[in-house]
């Protein structure tokens, strides 16, 4: 057999889903409905026009110039992009989200996406001879970086609520004496833990092992845990460029850490790709950091449509869970997940639905434009009469 032993261990990731056999509105995959800002667009027709023998050069390995955009951006709006303030051309943090140090530059590290640098950070801190602890419903990659390390796993229920059960969580990691991941706002139920109750598992955590925050969407309403770096040295938060910065197709995200771990995933990175960020992605990861702004506005009429159409699913029969992200959780006392899935896929409209057990009756819906939302609206009410 051709195939390695381990090959047969492991089980991929399914993507939402990419027809192409037909234009859909894509409302399935999380994606930001918006395009980049018109900065990032012209510094990338720029960098290709007038620096095109930088396409045949290797690129900077670390990023310098991105880490310290990533490093501005974090310090100027505090973490969380749809609270921040615009006064003139100056972005500001909320008061909630004001830091009480600098984010420096050492303090991130750059990678193809937040997949990859999720798979980094499970080489260099989970270990194979105890389990780690998530939950049983979040990020369905992390039980794949899992399978591929051959890390074991302690999934702890949710509770009735469909929120994170801290307290289990914590004792169950200290049962193992192993380390922590989870999604905050956590995917797909869209609930968020406060900074407050992140404190407290910190507190509680033990803290010769990791302890990974995965912020994928927290610009949209949630709090970050960036202030709690200072005090904790084994809390790494994994954030991206794919969902409030409108970059899925850039392929970036980034940890925010102390240096010492930043420094432990850059050796990861070394010893499989010297060259991790390609040249344009890190324009245009740069170009959008330098402008907050417009991504502080997009992040907000999401959240301003988001809060709408959870209006619109109350009101027409469907128990949907408060999001802080950008998507929505729900399901129907009428319609199964599956079907209204693909109710709604015959009207020219992508969401997503999982066949997991425990969340099969569930659909996942991504916010899109005003006018998206008003056709996945008249869908909907079309599959529900």
């Amino acid at each position: 057999m051709l195939m390695s032993k381990r090959m047969s261990g492991l089980h991929p990731y399914v993507p939402g889903e990419q027809p192409k056999d037909r234009v859909y509105i894509k409302l399935n995959a999380n994606e930001n409905p918006y395009p980049p800002s018109e900065s990032v667009q012209n510094a990338v027709l720029e960098f290709v026009k007038n620096h095109p023998e930088k396409m045949g050069l290797y690129p900077d390995p670390d990023s310098n110039e991105l880490r310290a955009a990533i490093a501005d951006m974090l310090n100027q709006s505090g973490g969380v992009l749809c609270r921040a303030k615009i006064d003139g051309k100056k972005v500001l943090p909320s008061d909630e989200d004001k830091l009480a140090f600098t984010v420096t530059p050492d303090m991130i590290y750059c990678g193809n996406g937040s997949d990859e640098v999720l798979s980094f950070l499970f080489y260099a801190f989970f270990d194979s001879s105890k389990k780690f602890v998530m939950p049983e419903f979040t990020y369905s990659f992390y039980p794949v970086y899992a399978g591929f390390y051959d890390i074991p796993i302690d999934c702890v229920p949710l509770k009735a609520d469909w929120s994170l059960d801290t307290s289990e969580m914590i004792k169950r990691a200290a049962l193992n004496n192993g380390g922590i991941i989870f999604a905050n706002p956590n995917a797909p139920t869209g609930i968020g833990l406060k900074r407050s109750d992140v404190l407290q598992m910190l507190k509680a955590a033990n803290q010769d092992e990791i302890f990974v925050v995965d912020e994928a969407y927290v610009d949209f309403g949630g709090e970050s845990c960036i202030s709690l770096l200072s005090d904790f040295k084994n809390l790494v938060i994994v954030r991206t460029f794919s969902k409030s910065l409108c970059g899925a197709g850039q392929r970036l995200g980034y940890i925010v850490a102390n240096p010492e771990l930043v420094n432990i995933v850059t050796t990861v990175k070394n010893s499989v790709n010297h060259f991790p960020i390609d040249a344009i992605a890190q324009v245009s990861g740069t170009a959008a950091c330098r402008d907050v702004a417009y991504y502080v506005d997009t992040s907000r009429r999401i959240v301003q449509e988001r809060d709408k159409f959870y209006d619109f699913l109350k009101e027409n029969g469907f128990f949907v869970i408060k999001s802080q992200t950008n998507f929505l959780f729900a399901k129907h006392q009428k319609i199964g997940g599956e079907k209204l899935y693909k109710a709604v896929k015959e009207n020219g409209i992508l969401i997503r639905h999982f066949a997991t057990k425990g969340i099969e009756e569930f659909v996942r819906i991504s916010i899109g434009t005003p006018h998206q939302m008003e056709m996945l609206a008249q869908a909907i009410l079309k599959a529900i009469k």
